[in-house]
């Protein structure tokens, strides 16, 4: 794992965050920190992630349906689950969740960063490898399709790459690639943006795809594609 590995700190125990961040920032790590389930899942869903710490026991949420949530919703970030539970049916509970791992209070932080180093190169290894962009052509290409852009739609593509995890409205788009050209509609960024989520359908060959958040724009979400 590399020191731009981004670690999701999942507590609403503003001491243990910060405790975790400073311990994770000495080990090479970066980290951003939630104290509740749905800002956590949002916070997935939004921005990429290399894995979570999270807590069993948020005030009135609980980590076990957070992590449920997110398997549900098809993500497969890593998660090591701390607890103070140490019983055997509390482990198990927290790995039928869809937890990784699952370490009890109090632990070592060196045995905290291991596991979380196990559990990175578990997810690299069954993670396929990223799509590649093809300037020359135009083309997306991935493992198992390829797929010729237009100027237009390649362009839109390689803005979301440049900006991975990152909301981009409609006016920031529109302003990016149609306005210095005089368009006057800002619905100009939905019509392609539909001509390059059909050309990539099914996204999952291409391991990203581009989301809607609604009143917010759009987010590349999943692995950013190669470049060359």
């Amino acid at each position: 794992m590399t020191g731009t590995a981004r670690i999701l700190i999942v507590d609403d125990d503003p001491e243990i965050t910060s405790a975790l961040a400073r311990g994770l920032r000495l080990h090479g790590y970066d980290s951003v920190a939630e104290n509740s389930a749905a800002r956590a899942l949002a916070r997935v869903m939004r921005e990429p992630l290399s894995a979570a710490i999270v807590d069993v026991m948020l005030g009135a949420d609980s980590g076990l349906d957070l992590v449920r949530d997110l398997r549900a919703a098809g993500h497969d970030l890593p998660v090591v689950m701390l607890s103070a539970l140490s019983e055997v049916e509390d482990r198990a509970a927290g790995l039928e969740a869809g937890a990784d791992d699952y370490i009890v209070k109090p632990f070592s932080f060196d045995e905290l960063v291991a596991r979380l180093k196990v559990q990175e190169r578990r997810a690299e290894a069954v993670r396929p490898r990223p799509a590649r962009l093809d300037p020359a052509g135009r083309r997306v290409l991935s493992a198992s399709r390829e797929v010729t852009l237009t100027e237009r739609e390649f362009g839109l593509l390689e803005l979301f790459c440049a900006h991975p995890g990152e909301v981009l409205s409609r006016g920031r788009i529109f302003d990016a690639l149609w306005a210095a050209e005089g368009s006057s509609s800002e619905n100009v960024v939905d019509v392609y943006l539909g001509y390059l989520r059909r050309k990539l359908d099914p996204s999952a060959d291409f391991g990203f795809e581009i989301k809607t958040l609604r009143n917010r724009g759009f987010v590349l979400d999943g692995r950013v594609p190669d470049r060359g």
